[in-house]
């Protein structure tokens, strides 16, 4: 029994649901976001919560998913999510330039990061990126793709993180041979 998928998403003021054959479109103050539904789940309204319901016990684990997708999709439309990054490493920073994020990570060129739609970063002092939008799941992508820019290696810690990440640090070398 998926206990997730049973629970009611509360609809806060100014969310509106369209619940159409295959997908449900939630618009809120923010903007919109379209979640397709997989065959054999419904959502419908009722009073002020959206629930969603399955047809039999094998769709089970999509229930659950689905129920949790639109959850974070009418989260998104009236909070919006965010993440944030910090690079770390001396002459290691970015700016934004119109829609494009500029990287300079000590490679011999600067990187230029192009942003998706519906999707903002706010830079602060150089080497602090919010990383914010409405779709929990393209704000994380976006985020975890300029991390791999230069993800911060074990070493020296240097590199682009996510924001209170804690890291291993391994010893350097050591031995006989090393002057």
């Amino acid at each position: 029994m998926s206990r997730i998928g049973n629970k009611p998403i509360p609809l806060p003021k100014g969310v509106k649901v369209n619940v159409q054959d295959g997908s449900v479109l939630v618009e809120g103050p923010k903007g919109k976001l379209s979640t397709p539904l997989p065959p054999g789940i419904h959502a419908q309204v009722q009073d002020s919560t959206l629930v969603c319901r399955r047809e039999n016990d094998s769709q089970a684990a999509l229930h659950g998913l689905i129920r949790s997708l639109l959850a974070n999709a009418v989260l998104g439309v009236t909070q919006g999510f965010s993440k944030e990054l910090e690079i770390v490493g001396v002459g290691y920073r970015a700016e934004t330039k119109g829609r494009m994020v500029v990287f300079n990570l000590g490679y011999s060129h600067p990187i230029e990061f192009p942003l998706p739609e519906g999707i903002s970063v706010t830079v602060d002092k150089q080497t602090r990126l919010v990383v914010s939008g409405i779709d929990k799941q393209k704000v994380g992508q976006v985020a975890a793709n300029m991390r791999r820019l230069r993800a911060p290696e074990p070493y020296k810690q240097k590199g682009v993180r996510y924001l209170g990440e804690r890291l291993k640090k391994k010893a350097g070398k050591t031995g006989a041979g090393a002057k």
